[in-house]
């Protein structure tokens, strides 16, 4: 279960960010802020049962490959290098969850 927090809290990444990026009154910042509160508070509940390192690591290399490529979608396309180092986040990111203790 800690896992599914720590991959949802990662794909709560992406709408926060995005939503920094667009929010433009006081009520989109409030749902921003509401969306990074339940980021949290799932990073926080993995905390618990996982390695911190491990967690936080994941949490963000889901976050930054999801919003890399939610820009692509938007901005209409990627470059072969944002392609390779993207896979490089996510080997990474499976290496730590292979290897990590809390499996």
């Amino acid at each position: 279960m800690a896992w599914l927090y720590v991959f949802a809290g990662g794909l709560l990444e992406i709408p926060w960010v995005m939503g920094l990026k667009y929010a433009d009154s006081f009520w989109t910042y409030a749902l921003v802020a509401a969306v990074i509160s339940l980021s949290f508070f799932l990073i926080m509940k993995a905390y618990d049962s996982l390695p911190v390192g491990v967690v936080y690591a994941v949490f963000t290399g889901v976050g930054t490959v999801g919003i890399v490529l939610t820009e692509a979608v938007i901005n209409g396309g990627i470059a072969l290098k944002q392609v390779f180092f993207i896979a490089m986040i996510a080997l990474g990111v499976i290496g730590l969850k292979i290897t990590g203790k809390g499996r």
